[in-house]
């Protein structure tokens, strides 16, 4: 690979955008495991639960400190958006912790954006030489596979809560009727539908993360140019960085309200 010197914009771009993947079987892409963005994300999960739980282990009924406060000030909030979504059962029992858990993870990843790819270069090219995904949502092999668990969930309380029959039934009897030459129709519609959650679901937040990701780049590029890129990217890419927070926090909320809702749509009957 050329020197930094001699990439072009677009070489620049994917210097920093290459995946650390490890091929399961044989050659291509396909069978691979983007190492990079798993790692990260195993770790931030770590970091994160294991923070609310040390912190939650260490309550006190009396006056809490600023700590305890943000965390109970969090989970209050995670519980009033769960609270009106879902009516199905204990929503304590599962729902409200996996939004807790989902929220929080994705706000770490997502908030790995805010880190500079240079700054972040300097520790990881001695693990790989063509760049380290830190940014796991801005991968798309990792938004697919938090989507895809949610919909294996959603599979899951639908058949919990309509039996095996009963979910069979709907694919072919709704949203139409139950009549034989409707079956078609109604599994080919339950399809496309089932299909849709988990593609809009992932890109979704993988589109959003990896243009903010791009428009960073974009913008220390143009710094490198001169005075003048310096300044004018500077200006930008601190007002991008203010809006990128809301995006960071917007997104994950969507991600986590999108789950609690396809969660408590595969309890209604039809």
């Amino acid at each position: 690979m050329a020197s930094g010197s001699e990439l072009t914009p677009s070489e620049y771009i994917q210097h920093h955008l290459t995946f650390l993947t490890k091929p399961v079987t044989g050659e291509g892409g396909f069978w691979s495991i983007n190492v990079d963005s798993v790692v990260t994300a195993a770790l931030l999960g770590v970091v994160g639960l294991g923070v609310i739980w040390w912190i939650v282990r260490g309550a006190t009924s009396g006056v809490p400190d600023k700590r305890q406060a943000f965390i109970e000030l969090l989970i209050g909030f995670i519980d009033d958006q769960v609270k009106g979504i879902f009516h199905h059962g204990d929503r304590n029992r599962f729902v409200a912790p996996a939004a807790l858990t989902v929220f929080v993870w994705v706000v770490l990843m997502n908030a790995m954006d805010f880190l500079p790819a240079d700054l972040v270069g300097l520790g990881t090219h001695h693990v790989s030489e063509h760049g380290f995904r830190y940014v796991p949502t801005a991968d798309v092999n990792t938004t697919f596979a938090l989507s895809l668990s949610v919909w294996l969930l959603m599979i899951g309380f639908a058949i919990a809560a309509k039996g095996a029959g009963g979910f069979i039934h709907e694919l072919f009897c709704a949203p139409f009727g139950s009549n034989p030459l409707l079956w078609p129709a109604n599994f080919l519609f339950n399809c496309v539908e089932y299909i849709s959650k988990p593609l809009s679901h992932s890109l979704r937040l993988f589109g959003n993360m990896y243009a903010g990701e791009i428009l960073f780049l974009l913008l220390w590029m143009w710094a490198a140019t001169g005075l003048a890129g310096t300044v004018f990217a500077s200006i930008l890419g601190l007002g991008w960085a203010i809006f990128h927070i809301l995006i960071v926090l917007l997104q994950a909320y969507i991600f986590m309200m999108l789950t609690v809702v396809y969660l408590a749509m595969a309890h209604e009957h039809h």
